[in-house]
């Protein structure tokens, strides 16, 4: 069987020849990118298994350019890998709000990011076949109504993929997210977000509410399959959603 497809954006030549040298060496198919306005274009016109990008980067940069892809659907889990001389923590977790799976700093050896993408498509496999076996387990594949359709953690799984994953399969029913002590529903009709509010405080609702959310980068979810009454007072799709959300949280970032 053929090793995982990897795309690989950055604008340092050296960089390019030296990590795709180390892939190929292990076998797999590597593409690349010098900038983030290519790697988009190669990334949509062929999705990778794992993305590898650098931040910094002409045209388009790397937060801007995982943003776009995690609003599409079919890159709800293709596995994200920053290498990036940015460092501090408040890089490291607006890359993780977007997203990524991992955060690999400059300079770095190329063995760590040798055992950094064999640990990444592991660990983003089995979560992604644990979720769609747990939503499975639905009405319409011969699951029970009451159960569960879906379980976790929103460190492994965020609320993006979340979403897109429910909109991929048409999935109807509540999603309950919890973080710290605060709890929020969101009421999915036909694999799209028709209503969302927080349990114990007024507002925000709706769009707002989901914008918020998109910021949880920890906490418990749960999905259970169930008839939703809403009547859809959103009115955007789970694309428009999650770029709004993506670029406020860009926004507040940049106004700390």
């Amino acid at each position: 069987m053929d090793l995982p497809r990897i795309l690989v954006a950055d604008d340092d030549p050296w960089i390019l020849r030296m990590v795709t040298s180390v892939l190929e060496q292990r076998g797999y198919t590597v593409q690349t990118a010098e900038d983030g306005e290519t790697a988009y274009e190669l990334a949509t016109a062929n999705p990778p298994d794992l993305l590898i990008t650098d931040v910094m980067m002409p045209k388009v940069d790397g937060w801007t350019l995982v943003r776009a892809l995690r609003s599409k659907p079919e890159f709800s889990f293709v596995p994200v890998i920053f290498l990036t001389a940015l460092a501090s923590d408040d890089d490291r977790i607006r890359g993780f709000r977007l997203g990524a799976d991992d955060y690999l700093p400059k300079p770095f050896r190329f063995e760590e990011l040798d055992l950094r993408v064999k640990r990444t498509l592991r660990y983003r496999e089995l979560i992604e076949n644990h979720t769609r076996t747990q939503i499975d387990g639905s009405p319409e594949t011969g699951g029970t109504t009451s159960g569960q359709g879906l379980t976790g953690s929103l460190d492994q799984i965020g609320l993006p993929s979340i979403l897109t994953l429910l909109e991929l399969e048409q999935k109807t029913g509540v999603l309950t997210l919890h973080h710290g002590g605060d709890a929020a529903e969101l009421a999915i009709q036909g694999g799209r977000v028709v209503a969302a509010r927080f349990r114990d405080r007024q507002a925000p609702r709706g769009a707002d509410c989901v914008y918020e959310l998109v910021g949880w980068s920890d906490g418990e979810f749960s999905f259970e399959v169930t008839e939703i009454q809403d009547t859809d007072d959103i009115q955007a799709s789970t694309t428009q959603l999650l770029m709004e959300g993506a670029r406020r949280l860009d926004e507040a970032r940049r106004e700390a």
